[in-house]
């Protein structure tokens, strides 16, 4: 007898092929709009697997309602949507999907980091509202990116492709990480630096940590302050790792040049965000790692987790290990 698997999303149809042959699937029926509480709540208990989103708030509530579920796959890097030491103590795996998005997301950030720079988003709301009369000596100038200084804060997979690509702009990059890296040095010549020195020195810093009670507010005016005047914050890690009001404060006082952001703490953002009416702000809607073949790659592995995990096997991507530790 299959498995009923519950999948709370449309997905790439690579993937639920992949899920379809070895299980009963019950699925969210709309693409563009995350599960409700209530279908969730419904649904899970009958079912054994649950391939969700980052969208899906999966609490210790809903692991209860699934007396019968052992295998949790999530379609994205980060999880801190899932109550992870729930799920440990039910004795359910939890995977993710790591590696497969990282030079896509390096891509995103780099492109939000030249983006406020150069003032792109603007000079084109400048050109399409009829603004632009003549050419002008400083007529939207921005800053320069080619030897400047890259701080990234989070020296994992996706700091270090973003690392790399400085280095075709000859920037200096600087990082700060829980822990130091010397291979990182060794190899591509980043230097490591305390978080206010490195807030102090970058001209860019560019936040690529996962969100935990570590990072939550990790960035707020005292940080900020530390900035130059002429520097850019780039986030494409989670929103509330960045203080949003103080961010706001930040941009219309002058204490910062420019921000890219990828990510809100309240997604999708309000249109009435304060944040979306500066026009020193890129704003994106969480499209760091929205490549075709990425996003595609993603839905494969996390069914190809999903279907170990169901088979009694450790998946490739595990974030509780523990669970197969105590077995």
């Amino acid at each position: 007898m299959k498995p009923k698997v519950l999948v709370t999303r449309q997905i790439p149809e690579d993937a639920l092929r992949m899920l379809e042959e070895a299980c009963e699937l019950k699925i969210w029926p709309h693409s563009d709009v995350p599960a409700t509480r209530e279908f969730l709540e419904k649904e899970i208990v009958d079912a054994e697997g649950l391939y969700c989103l980052l969208t899906e708030k999966i609490d210790k509530d809903i692991l209860e309602k699934g007396n019968r579920l052992r295998a949790i796959s999530t379609m994205a890097v980060g999880y801190n949507n899932i109550d992870v030491s729930a799920a440990t103590e039910r004795g359910i795996p939890v995977s993710n999907t790591p590696d497969v998005l990282t030079e896509t997301t390096a891509d995103l950030a780099f492109a939000l980091l030249l983006a406020t720079a150069r003032r792109v988003v603007e000079s084109s709301d400048f050109l399409r509202r009829g603004e632009w009369k003549t050419w002008s000596p400083m007529l939207l100038t921005g800053q320069d990116v080619y030897g400047a200084t890259l701080g990234i804060i989070g020296m994992g997979r996706i700091g270090e492709a973003v690392g790399r690509r400085a280095s075709g702009f000859d920037m200096k990059v600087l990082y700060h990480n829980r822990r130091r890296k010397p291979e990182v040095e060794e190899k591509y010549g980043f230097e490591y630096a305390e978080l206010n020195q490195l807030l102090s020195q970058s001209d860019f810093v560019v936040i690529l940590v996962p969100y935990s009670s570590e990072t939550a507010n990790l960035i707020t005016m005292d940080q900020l302050r530390l900035m130059k005047k002429t520097a850019s914050l780039i986030n494409v890690a989670r929103g509330g790792i960045v203080n949003e009001k103080d961010l706001y404060d930040a941009l219309t006082g002058g204490v910062i040049w420019a921000a890219g952001l990828d990510v809100f703490e309240t997604e999708p953002v309000p249109l009435d965000h304060p944040l979306l009416t500066l026009p020193n702000v890129v704003a994106l809607p969480h499209i760091g790692s929205a490549s075709i073949r990425t996003r595609t790659k993603m839905a494969q592995l996390a069914a190809e987790n999903l279907l170990m995990s169901l088979a009694g096997q450790r998946p490739k991507c595990l974030v509780n290990p523990e669970v197969f530790e105590k077995n």
